[in-house]
């Protein structure tokens, strides 16, 4: 038969290329068949296990970027939380339906407020015995249900996110409000059980662990990739934090009292900037903090250094700089467009507001307890000019210098602006006009006054 075969192709020849043209193609192809059956697929996992609220609205977002970047073929969300933040749950919502590949959440615990809308947002939903989902009523700093209008947006994309994996939308919407007619809620809010849960569509699936939940999936034998956090990453979350980002207002609100209290210095105002740029780098990073809100924090500090090191007194330029710098701050927590709040709940803006409130607070008790102390310490008696000068050691008082103006002389000591200068061989007390001055630069008196003289330096 075999022969037949190879004789009748000798007879087409066109027949027989083709012929040895298809072995030779499977021969190609099938290790890569081969080698493809046996490819595990890639299983994510990422652990949310905190309030909802700016870290891990980044976290999620990394963990999504980095699960595309490593080929995943599916991703776990392993959710353990009370709620938080509505605008970083719709965020990392929306994250979720808009990814391409399967998301599951495997609920170990706790998935109240905005932990269940997330939840409802995923492909399938795996409990752990005795685990919760609902209770997703909008509420303020109080605790107490935030006005009408947030609650109808709540239950709105409660709604359309049920709608959009195929489970009961009336349901997910009763999770919000009591007011909403369900036979389960009986008038109150609707938080499901486990076995609730699964009896009503909301849930997939029982697992104890992660690696129940996948062998549900059929995914046991799965590569498997836990997310970590980048060191760079952790350092931001890290100032995400609201403990330190209290801590930094501290040093902001701190340090501006400081400089205006004892111009000249330099380092309290440097220690604001420092905390500043901690401040609000995360926050841009994060996406809450606009390039107009950093702006403003930049107009505010300006002014402040105007105010205190061009501008004698304190004035017009000294409140305009501080009252920037603090609505800047308050700003860089909202996620607001141009002062547009239409979507920012209320409590955020107040927990915001507070928040600075409390920073400015904390700063003045530290202010009150520290104030005397460091005036008297050895770091500032080196940085402020605080000795008495008598006219026995060659000083005079100002109201026998105003034939002094116009003189040049050379600086004694360091010009911060105050400082001392040497003129005819005395000392006398003098204050830059602009700037610093160094030891040993050439100044001349441009005029005089109670207590000091003013002198600018002599240029070359």
């Amino acid at each position: 038969m075999v022969y037949y075969h190879l004789q009748f192709m000798k007879i087409n020849p066109k027949r027989q290329h083709s012929f040895f043209m298809y072995l030779l193609l499977c021969l190609l192809f099938f290790p890569l068949v081969s080698f493809a059956q046996q490819a595990k697929e890639k299983v994510f996992i990422m652990e949310v296990g905190a309030e909802i609220d700016p870290r891990t609205n980044r976290y999620t977002e990394l963990a999504f970027e980095a699960a595309t970047e490593a080929g995943a073929d599916h991703v776990l969300l392993v959710l353990d939380t009370f709620g938080g933040a509505l605008n970083d749950a719709d965020e990392i919502r929306k994250r979720i339906l808009e990814y391409p590949k399967p998301v599951y959440v495997f609920i170990d615990k706790n998935a109240a407020s905005a932990g269940a809308l997330i939840s409802l947002a995923c492909d399938s939903i795996y409990m752990a015995p005795g685990a919760n989902i609902g209770a997703a009523t909008v509420v303020g700093a109080d605790g107490q249900a935030a006005p009408g209008k947030y609650q109808s947006y709540m239950r709105s994309i409660m709604r359309s996110t049920a709608e959009a994996n195929g489970r009961n939308p009336h349901l997910a919407e009763a999770m919000v409000e009591a007011s909403v007619d369900s036979t389960l809620s009986a008038g109150q809010v609707l938080t499901l059980t486990t076995s609730e849960a699964i009896k009503y569509g909301f849930c997939d699936g029982v697992a104890t662990n992660v690696a129940g939940v996948l062998e549900q999936l059929n995914l046991q034998d799965a590569e498997i990739i836990r997310y970590e956090l980048s060191t760079a990453d952790r350092i931001i979350s890290f100032f995400l934090n609201p403990f330190i980002s209290g801590i930094l207002l501290l040093v902001i609100v701190g340090g501006l009292y400081f400089e205006l209290q004892t111009p000249g210095i330099g380092f309290p105002l440097l220690a604001a900037i420092v905390a500043g740029v901690l401040y609000l780098v995360p926050y841009y990073l994060n996406g809450l903090a606009e390039n107009w809100e950093i702006l403003m924090f930049v107009a505010g500090i300006i002014l402040i250094m105007l105010e205190v090191f061009v501008i004698p007194g304190f004035g017009i330029a000294g409140i305009s700089g501080i009252t920037l710098v603090v609505v800047s701050l308050v700003l860089v927590m909202v996620n607001n467009q141009m002062f547009d709040f239409t979507f920012v709940p209320s409590d955020r803006l107040m927990k915001s507001l507070v928040a600075v409130v409390a920073g400015m607070v904390g700063a003045g008790v530290v202010i009150a307890l520290t104030w005397n102390r460091l005036l008297h310490s050895n770091s500032m008696q080196r940085m402020v000019l605080s000795n008495t000068f008598q006219s026995e050691e060659g000083y005079r008082s100002a109201n026998t210098t105003v034939h002094l103006v116009g003189k040049t002389g050379i600086a004694h000591t360091r010009m911060a602006p105050s400082g001392r200068v040497m003129i005819d061989d005395t000392l006398y007390d003098a204050q830059a006009r602009d700037g610093f001055i160094e030891r040993g630069e050439a100044v001349q008196v441009v005029d005089h006054s109670t207590f000091a003289l003013r002198v600018k330096r002599l240029e070359a």
